[in-house]
């Protein structure tokens, strides 16, 4: 009989450069309310990838807790208020507080390319 390992990965311990990228974008006013902070982000598939902190839906059952990965609902548009880029989706407001290095720019580019301006609808189911 095999030995069997499964392994889970939910999350990510954030380091002291993520976090105080973190507290610097808390520090600075945003035009509407935050819902999280988001580190190590890139987008794939008009969804926003990274390490959650601070979202304002966390709850009892360690959803959306400190340093775990997650997948943001589909982008309406992306700005960059200050010095931090702002992610807005149908509920949410996320901000950028680093990019996955490597990827994560570019991946916002293309993004930024992608979109130009218009709203691009993913069908909820795949076929």
């Amino acid at each position: 009989m095999l030995n069997t390992i499964t392994v889970e990965l939910h999350g990510k311990r954030l380091t002291d450069f993520h976090l105080k990228r973190i507290a610097r974008a808390d520090a600075q006013p945003f035009e509407e309310p935050i819902t999280a902070y988001l580190s190590d982000v890139f987008i794939s598939s008009f969804s926003a990838i990274g390490v959650v902190f601070g979202h304002k839906r966390r709850d009892e059952l360690g959803r959306f807790a400190d340093g775990h990965f997650v997948r943001t609902s589909e982008i309406c548009f992306a700005k960059k208020e200050g010095k931090f880029w702002v992610l807005t989706t149908l509920n949410s407001r996320y901000v950028v507080a680093t990019f996955k290095r490597g990827i994560g720019r570019t991946s916002l580019k293309v993004f930024l390319r992608a979109r130009q301006g218009r709203y691009v609808f993913t069908p909820p189911a795949l076929q």
